[in-house]
């Protein structure tokens, strides 16, 4: 009986530090987006300011993210609908590896859109991150008009960046 009552502490130990792990977000940073500079999967240096003008979803992301994978189809496909219209996806790996993991991953998956590899200082120009993916949608004067926490459907996702795009 000391067993199974020890275990049951220590799996109650467990599931209560899993949920103050997931403490909830910060508020929605909103206001002017910071200005950023990552390197591109080869090396490259892309910068926020090359987006002017654009609606901008960057997305903080990890090949490793459950999550941040189920996304991928959906930004694909709302690059192809809407890069015309304006609109450019960013991806902001932050695997710790760096692009030699990503680079197959991004091929594999046909990702359509520029992916960076992150850093702590642009993660903490965004306010921070507690948990990935973590996505801003920025708008054409460059203001956040977005920031959401985990995985959204496609669909309502759409309908956000639509609004910003018209």
């Amino acid at each position: 009986m000391k067993i199974s009552r020890c275990l049951m502490q220590f799996i109650l130990a467990m599931a209560l530090a899993g949920l103050a792990a997931c403490k909830p977000a910060p508020l929605p940073l909103l206001g002017h987006a910071p200005a950023w500079k990552l390197k591109d999967l080869d090396g490259k240096e892309v910068s926020s300011s090359q987006f002017r003008g654009k609606v901008v979803v960057v997305d903080f992301w990890a090949t490793w993210c459950v999550p941040c994978i189920g996304e991928i189809p959906g930004y694909i496909k709302l690059q192809e609908k809407y890069g015309k219209d304006g609109l450019v996806i960013v991806g902001v790996s932050l695997d710790e590896k760096g692009p030699e993991q990503v680079k197959p991953f991004v091929k594999a998956r046909v990702m359509n859109y520029q992916v960076v590899m992150g850093s702590e200082e642009v993660q903490q120009l965004f306010g921070g991150l507690d948990s990935i993916p973590t996505t801003f949608l920025i708008d054409r004067a460059g203001e956040i008009r977005d920031r959401k926490v985990g995985a959204e459907p496609a669909e309502a996702y759409e309908r956000k960046i639509k609004a910003v795009l018209n």
